[in-house]
């Protein structure tokens, strides 16, 4: 049996997703820019740096149960900056707050988390 980490959190949910959103955003474009706005307005560094705001999205997903904001903020994490023991105390919190189902989509979210900051830095 291998030691190798199969990920299915992360980019395996978000490639599949990729052509089904470029086609709606054609069809919704503003919509889709006005979004883009909106998440560059949230995300963007201020009393909070990006990397806590993006720990806060990723709770926020596995809350919300939604495997592609999951895969969406645990790159994002990742990419700010984030620690694998950052994101792992982030979804934490999530058991507090929403109890058996976070038990379910925190594992998920931290698998996806570990798969891009594995990427970024090598397996540790």
């Amino acid at each position: 049996m291998s030691n190798e980490r199969v990920h299915e959190h992360g980019k395996a949910v978000q490639e599949p997703l990729a052509p089904l959103a470029r086609n709606l955003r054609q069809a919704i474009p503003d919509v889709y820019a006005g979004f883009k706005e909106l998440h560059a307005g949230a995300m963007a560094e201020g009393a909070l740096p990006t990397k806590t705001k993006e720990l806060i999205a990723l709770a926020l997903s596995v809350g919300a149960q939604c495997d592609g904001c999951i895969a969406s903020h645990a790159r994002g994490a990742a990419r700010a900056g984030a620690t694998k023991e950052e994101a792992a105390e982030a979804i934490g919190v999530t058991f507090l707050m929403q109890g058996g189902p976070a038990t379910v989509y925190g594992p998920r979210a931290f698998d996806a988390f570990c798969e891009y900051f594995d990427a970024q830095h090598g397996s540790e």
